[in-house]
C-alpha cells in the first residue's frame, strides 16, 4: 500500500520520556503507519531527518485560541513552534455559548477573546464545534466551557452568588457543551465575573461533569498571600464531584510569596496520591491579563499589551506612558481602559522550581489578540525546549514529555502525544542544537529558531519557516483515563 509520508533517518524523542533513538516514520492516511526501517514502498513525499530530533507535536495545555483558530487559522504562533494541539477555553473564558448577544463594552476578560463582541455569536456550544469542524484550523484543539461565560450568560448581576435557578440553567448548558465534545470546564475565580461565585456554586454548576470523568481546569482564586487555601478549594471541588482537576499556570504572585512554590509543590504532590491532579506552568517571570490599578501594584513592571482608547501606547512601560500623559500612574490606568498588560511579579526560582517540578505541563497562556502581546505567545515551547533546558533543568526527553505525553494523558487525547504505530501523525522536526524562542518582550511576533518541519494529522503545516496553507486540525474529544500521576 502506498505511503503517504515517510520521515527517514530520524532521532525519534517518542514522548514517554524512553531514551531516544534512530529510526524512519511512515505515515498513511493521517497515522503513523510504522517505525523501524522503511524500504523503497512508493511514498507522496520523503523528509530526509538525518541529525534532527523528530517528537511528538506538543500539546498547549493552556491557550486562549478559542477564537484565533477560526479568525487566523494557519494557527502562526503556535504551529511555528511546534504545537500541533491546543486546549482552549481556560481561565473561565470561552468563546461559547452565547445566546445572549455580548453588549458592549465587553465584560472583561472575556474581552481578551473579542472586545467588540462579534465572534460571540454562538448561541450554543455544538453551533461552535460545528464551526471549527467545517472550517479546520491547522491545529487540532480540546475545548473547555468557560464558568465566566456561563455567568455573564444566565446572571443579570455577577456580584453575588449564583442563585438554584441560575445553576440550573448553568448545568444544562455545562451538560449541551459535554454532548457537544467540549472536554470539561474552567473557572477564573480570580476575575471579577467569578469572584462572588462560592465553592458550592463551582461544584454544583460542575456536577454534570462527574458522570463523564470530565475535567476541570482552573485559574484559581488567589496566586499570591492566599495560594495554600485556593489549592485547596481546588482539591475539594474535585474530591466531591470525583473529577481530575488541573491547576492553571501554577504561579506565586508578588515578592512576599517568592520561594514559595517550595511549599505548594509538596502540597500538590502530596494531593496526588489521593486524587486525580495536573498542572501547567509557563516559563517566564511575568504574567499576562487585564489593565487594572488593584494588579499594578504587586509587580516591580507593567507594560501596556493593548489599549482600546489608546492604542498607539500598546507595548510601553505604565510609567512611560503616565509621563507622556502628565498624569498619575493610577489615572493613567483609568485612561488607557479598556486594556491588557504584561505584569513582572513572579521570582525565576519559583519559575524554574515549578518547570522542572516531574508532573508540570507546559502551557504557553499566550493573548493571540493583544497589540503587543507577551512572548509566551510565540516563544513558549522553545524557551522551554532552549533556555531551561540547558540550564540543566531537564532531559530533553523530559522536556518534550512535559509538553507531550503527559499532557495527552491528563487530558485523556488518546492516540496523541508520542510518537507511536497506530497513533496520530501529529509530528515536529527540529534542530536540537538551534532550537531557541526567538519573541521578545521587545519584539514578541518572532517564531521559535530551529523548527524545521510540523506535520498535523499526517500533513505538514509549518515548513522551512512559513505556514504551507494546509488546514487538517481536528476537534479532540477526551477518553476518560487513569493520570499519568497514577
Amino acid at each position: 500500500m502506498a505511503i503517504d509520508l515517510v520521515i527517514r533517518n530520524a532521532t525519534i524523542v517518542d514522548g514517554t520520556r524512553a531514551p531516544r533513538f534512530q529510526a524512519d516514520v511512515a505515515i498513511r492516511n493521517g497515522l503513523i503507519e510504522r517505525i523501524g526501517t522503511v524500504g523503497s514502498e512508493t511514498a507522496g513525499r520523503v523528509i530526509d531527518a538525518s541529525g534532527k530530533i523528530l517528537a511528538p507535536g506538543f500539546i498547549d495545555a493552556h491557550t486562549h485560541d478559542d477564537r484565533l483558530m477560526l479568525s487566523a487559522p494557519d494557527m502562526a504562533p503556535k504551529v511555528s513552534q511546534g504545537v500541533t494541539t491546543v486546549v482552549a477555553g481556560n481561565c473561565g473564558i470561552s468563546l461559547a455559548p452565547a445566546m445572549r448577544r455580548m453588549s458592549k463594552p465587553v465584560t472583561p476578560p472575556l474581552d481578551l477573546l473579542d472586545d467588540e463582541g462579534d465572534w460571540f455569536r454562538f448561541s450554543t456550544f455544538k453551533q461552535y464545534v460545528q464551526e471549527l469542524e467545517n472550517n479546520p484550523a491547522a491545529t487540532n484543539c480540546a475545548l473547555l466551557v468557560g464558568h465566566s461565560m456561563l455567568r455573564v450568560q444566565t446572571m443579570e448581576n455577577l456580584d453575588r452568588p449564583a442563585s438554584n435557578g441560575e445553576i440550573g440553567r448553568m448545568q444544562k448548558l455545562v451538560e449541551e457543551a459535554l454532548d457537544a465534545g467540549a472536554i470539561g470546564l474552567s473557572t477564573g475565580l480570580y476575575y471579577e465575573p467569578a469572584r462572588a461565585a462560592t465553592t458550592e456554586e463551582v461544584i454544583e454548576v460542575c456536577r454534570p461533569l462527574s458522570a463523564r470523568n470530565a475535567v476541570y481546569c482552573t485559574h484559581m482564586r488567589s496566586e499570591g498571600d492566599g495560594v495554600i487555601d485556593s489549592l485547596e478549594e481546588t482539591f475539594r471541588i474535585g474530591r466531591e464531584l470525583a473529577i481530575p482537576v488541573v491547576v492553571s499556570h501554577h504561579k506565586l504572585m508578588g515578592k512576599p510569596n517568592y520561594g514559595r512554590s517550595a511549599e505548594t509543590l509538596p502540597i500538590i504532590e502530596k494531593a496526588m496520591h489521593s486524587q486525580t491532579i495536573g498542572l501547567d506552568c509557563y516559563p517566564y517571570t511575568a504574567s499576562s491579563t487585564i489593565l487594572s490599578w488593584s494588579r499594578v501594584g504587586i509587580a516591580s513592571k507593567v507594560l501596556v499589551s493593548w489599549s482600546k482608547p489608546h492604542p498607539e501606547f500598546s507595548g510601553m512601560d505604565l510609567k512611560d506612558i503616565a509621563r507622556a500623559m502628565n498624569v498619575s500612574e493610577e489615572k493613567a490606568v483609568q485612561k488607557l481602559l479598556p486594556a491588557g498588560a504584561i505584569y513582572f511579579a513572579m521570582d525565576e526560582e519559583d519559575v524554574q522550581r515549578i518547570l522542572a517540578f516531574e508532573h508540570t505541563m507546559i502551557g504557553s497562556d499566550g493573548l493571540p489578540h493583544d497589540a503587543a502581546p507577551h512572548p509566551r505567545l510565540w516563544g513558549t515551547f522553545g524557551r522551554v525546549l532552549g533556555h531551561y533546558r540547558r540550564l540543566g533543568l531537564f532531559s530533553l526527553e523530559e522536556a518534550i514529555y512535559k509538553m507531550t505525553g503527559l499532557t495527552a494523558a491528563t487530558f485523556g487525547l488518546t492516540g496523541r502525544g508520542a510518537v507511536k504505530e497506530g497513533f496520530a501523525a501529529d509530528l515536529v522536526l527540529f534542530d536540537d542544537a538551534a532550537i531557541a524562542d526567538a519573541a521578545s518582550f521587545e519584539e514578541p511576533l518572532a517564531p521559535t529558531k530551529g523548527i524545521e518541519t510540523v506535520i498535523v494529522n499526517g500533513e505538514p503545516v509549518w515548513h522551512q519557516g512559513r505556514s504551507t496553507g494546509a488546514r487538517p486540525g481536528q476537534v479532540l474529544k477526551r477518553t476518560p483515563q487513569r493520570s499519568a500521576n497514577h
